[in-house]
């Protein structure tokens, strides 16, 4: 196994511990949780840029790194559904993990067909724009979570009204670019569905 696969493996690895200290919760565990994601948010820029470079692209790393990339997604998105103060709805989540599996059935389609569905720029801005809202949700759940440990009520009451709408809102941005990357990837190969 060559060195850009071993790091998005490494990468689905990192996925249950995210989700163990984001269900431990807390101050602390949410600080891990965030170290946790930015590391394998990383390892998802090298693993890709260490294969073309040394070309040592596979099918194992194709297979992979797209599978790695949803599960770290789609596992921080469930997380913060089941955080009450972020406010987060499920519908978003859901329209979210929907899009990754329409994406992977239509490249099951192509494949079949001997058809290969590169990533475009949608896919990738997509992805990228997700990791910034996930680590932007993190880091705004680290500091009320801190307010509540360390300070008094009365400065979380006015943390409260500046930050409490910012993940919905973020969330929201991240769903809507998510449903057009997907329409954007479904419109170019629409004749793969349209193929009796």
């Amino acid at each position: 196994m060559n060195l850009a696969n071993k790091l998005t493996v490494a990468r689905v690895c990192m996925v249950p511990f995210y989700i163990l200290f984001m269900e431990l919760g807390g101050f602390c565990n949410s600080i891990l949780a965030l170290l946790v994601f930015s590391i394998a948010s990383i390892t998802d820029f090298f693993d890709g840029k260490i294969a073309r470079e040394n070309k040592t692209v596979t099918s194992l790393g194709i297979f992979l790194d797209p599978l790695a990339d949803k599960l770290l997604i789609s596992a921080a998105f469930i997380c913060f559904v089941d955080i009450p103060m972020l406010g987060i709805t499920a519908w978003m989540v859901i329209a979210i993990i929907a899009r990754e599996f329409l994406i992977t059935g239509l490249r099951s389609i192509a494949a079949y067909k001997n058809i290969i569905i590169p990533a475009d720029k949608s896919g990738k801005f997509k992805i990228t724009s997700q990791m910034i809202v996930i680590i932007t949700i993190m880091i705004i759940l680290i500091v009320k979570e801190a307010f509540l440990k360390f300070y008094d009520s009365g400065v979380y009451a006015t943390l409260v009204v500046i930050m409490d709408k910012i993940p919905f809102w973020a969330t929201l941005c991240a769903t809507i670019l998510t449903i057009v990357s997907g329409v954007n990837y479904v419109w170019k190969y629409r004749k793969l569905l349209g193929e009796k």
